[in-house]
């Protein structure tokens, strides 16, 4: 049996050798047992069902979650065999001829494997014919799609047992890259498939390097510079709306990088085409929505970059595992912004109670992942219900890092007898709020705050409680029900903790920002030249007491890195720096210029490449077209509304206008909504203050101004000082 199968193996795929457990799957499956396979992206799971398909009497049904994803495991298929009859889909973008040639060739008996999307599955018309020819067996490509707790749950897969019994029962292999344990039973329920042999091959990608850096409003550029060193490596980015994919697409072709948008709302032949240019390489980036890349079988892919993350470490896992699927090179870059987030809350608003309660779950699982000091690998892997037992990975940021521990063992303690105190019945965030005395209107109405832990944390703010909570759940100390709201409870190992403490240390986070900004991993730019930018710092001091303003107005530090590492000589070169315009060159960049052109000639050093990044034609339109409406006085609220901004980004798109140079005045709009006096306040502190952070300026004055009033009157400054 074994040497006809690799024979087979051979003869139709090529192949010399099975990978990891698809011997043991196929022999399974040709041995007529159900089957729930789990295992992760470029782990070979379509050759566990179309080899057997290939050896078994009848046609195998596939059912599969997306068009674009028949096609192209059908083309593969195709690619190993003589004739393009072994493998057919049944779905809407065949004609009424070339499904009945589709038909007429199943009848016949030269087709082994039919893909066919749920809804098609479902159909009065499919459900006749196929109930009317041999089926070998059923394999469910993606199931995760089956539970409400998959980051990509489709309705329609929860009848696909119903459509089963319909057609004939046969067996049933499922399988899906990207399954918590809870996913994982939903899965199997779902199918009736109890008995079901059970295959879970490691989740673990030792090629994949993972990332998470905070977004800015650098972020465009940084991920420009990133793709440009990576010339010729094929690449995906995604984001989360369709209009930032078709922009940021553009913006890159722009700067010379050959790339294209995918997205629902494009037409199909487009989409095709574009997925076709890419898997041929005629196309370095997709930049896409989720909707991109599902079973695409392209291995060398060397990068994926999320925009926005994702709302589940389901769906970042996935999308992240189609980087290096040969293993080779993957690196995995995430970009978190807080605003995403409350987005993607918002997004949940007219769901059932229990689908938000889900979907907010979920994305706190993200959040978490985002913010973490411990390893990303280690994290990811035990959200999935594998443990990892290296001390670090070496191939993630945090590991690279190489972050000082602290003992956390006291913490731990009080942290395990807290949990059992509340009789295990709270989630994280009011456990915290327990710990650190806070007087909130449940901790009242429990009556907790006459609890002996209360307020017992109250040392420790709770940024660094929800960091101890997160080791601790990683190194099994206490257990997260996910599904059931988040609730903590201590496991054995806390409980013999409790009796018995030992050595527990965790990453202390960052006093001064919670997100870190690192560089991007594979970013090969050349080093900053630190006595250069020592002696701008100077130069940048002397210029700001000259104009009576403060150094952040003269040029802000990314500037100045960026300076210390590009070398601009002229003022057009000048402008090449990310946040300096054509104003703030003429205005303040001269002593520059000649301080880097002398730095340059006195120590023999030579220019390492000019870098201009360029803005997408329609994102200068737009920008014009805000510049216009204000100079007409048109109030923000309608200008949000022609244009199709909310609040937060219009409020960016009038930041990214000042920042880059340009003048407006915001008067008119201003003083209808605030008080002379209020604005003169808020615009003495960015006077005097020593940092243009944001986060700073609403530490200092967010109990009496709103973000939104910090954030105009910010503008106003920029607008009347910097340009």
């Amino acid at each position: 049996m074994e040497m006809s199968l690799l024979a087979m193996l051979r003869k139709s795929f090529g192949f010399t050798s099975f990978k990891g457990e698809q011997e043991q799957i196929i022999c399974s499956l040709l041995n007529g047992n159900d089957l729930f396979v789990v295992m992760p992206t470029g782990g070979g799971k379509s050759l566990c069902y179309q080899l057997p398909a290939i050896m078994m009497e009848g046609t195998a049904i596939v059912i599969s979650p997306l068009i674009a994803l028949m096609k192209n495991q059908v083309d593969a298929m195709r690619g190993n065999f003589a004739s393009n009859d072994i493998a057919h889909f049944m779905n809407s973008s065949l004609s009424r001829v070339q499904l009945e040639e589709v038909k007429r060739d199943i009848l016949c008996g030269r087709t082994k494997i039919l893909y066919l999307a749920p809804e098609s599955l479902n159909k009065e018309d499919n459900l006749t014919f196929l109930r009317d020819i041999p089926v070998s067996f059923y394999a469910v490509d993606e199931a995760h799609c089956i539970s409400e707790w998959g980051h990509d749950f489709r309705p329609e897969y929860r009848r696909i047992r119903t459509m089963i019994e319909v057609i004939g029962r046969r067996p049933i292999i499922a399988l899906t890259a990207t399954a918590t344990p809870k996913v994982q039973h939903d899965i199997i329920k779902n199918l009736s498939i109890d008995g079901a042999k059970c295959f879970k091959s490691s989740f673990n990608r030792p090629n994949l390097y993972y990332q998470v850096l905070p977004r800015t409003k650098d972020t465009d550029k940084d991920i420009i510079r990133f793709i440009q060193r990576k010339k010729g490596k094929s690449g995906i980015v995604y984001c989360t709306s369709r209009n930032k994919v078709t922009t940021f697409a553009e913006t890159l072709c722009v700067n010379g990088i050959k790339a294209l948008p995918y997205h629902a709302g494009l037409d199909a032949k487009e989409r095709a085409a574009n997925q076709d240019a890419f898997l041929n390489e005629t196309c370095q980036v997709i930049v896409a929505t989720i909707a991109f890349g599902m079973g695409i079988d392209k291995p060398d892919v060397r990068y994926v970059i999320h925009y926005n993350m994702p709302k589940s470490l389901e769906g970042y896992y996935q999308e992240t595992g189609r980087a290096g699927r040969d293993g080779g090179e993957g690196i995995c870059i995430g970009y978190y912004c807080e605003n995403d987030i409350e987005k993607l809350k918002k997004f949940l608003q007219g769901k059932t109670i229990a689908e938000q309660e889900i979907g907010r779950q979920l994305i706190n699982e993200m959040v978490a992942y985002s913010r973490t000091r411990i390893c990303r690998r280690c994290f990811l892997l035990h959200y999935f219900g594998e443990d990892y037992n290296e001390e670090s990975c070496g191939n993630c940021d945090n590991c690279t890092m190489k972050k000082k521990k602290i003992d956390a063992s006291k913490w731990l303690k009080m942290l395990l007898e807290a949990i059992l105190e509340l009789k295990e019945n709270f989630k994280a965030d009011y456990i915290i709020t327990v710990l650190t005395g806070e007087n909130s209107a449940d901790v009242e109405n429990f009556k907790h705050d006459k609890a002996d832990c209360f307020g017992q944390g109250e040392a420790l703010p709770t940024v660094e409680w929800e960091n101890i909570v997160e080791q601790a759940i990683v190194d099994s100390y206490i257990h997260k029900d996910v599904e059931n709201y988040g609730i903590l409870s201590v496991t054995e190992k806390g409980k013999k903790f409790l009796k018995k403490p030992s050595g527990f240390s965790v990453i202390p986070p960052d006093a001064d920002d919670e997100m870190e900004e690192k560089p991007i991993e594979g970013d090969d730019s050349a080093a900053v030249d630190e006595e250069l930018y020592d002696l701008m710092l100077e130069l940048r001091k002397k210029v700001a007491t000259d104009k009576g303003v403060p150094p952040y107005v003269v040029f802000n530090d990314k500037n100045l890195v960026e300076m210390a590492t590009l070398y601009p000589t002229t003022l057009d070169e000048l402008q090449s720096i990310n946040g300096v315009s054509e104003g703030k060159a003429t205005k303040y960049g001269k002593p520059f210029v000649e301080l880097i052109k002398k730095h340059l000639e006195e120590n023999e050093i030579d220019k390492p490449f000019d870098f201009p990044i360029r803005s997408a034609k329609n994102k200068s339109k737009l920008k014009s077209t805000i510049v216009q409406q204000i100079d007409h006085r048109v109030p923000l609220e309608d200008i949000a509304v022609r244009n199709e901004l909310d609040a937060d980004e219009l409020l960016e798109a009038l930041e990214s206008i000042v920042f880059a140079g340009t003048r407006i005045n915001l008067d008119y709009e201003l003083y209808e909504i605030m008080d002379s006096d209020e604005i003169e306040e808020i615009y003495d502190y960015f006077r005097n203050a020593q940092s243009d952070k944001l986060e700073l300026a609403i530490n200092e004055l967010g109990d009496v101004f709103s973000e939104e009033e910090i954030r105009l009157v910010r503008i106003k400054f920029f607008s009347e000082q910097a340009n």
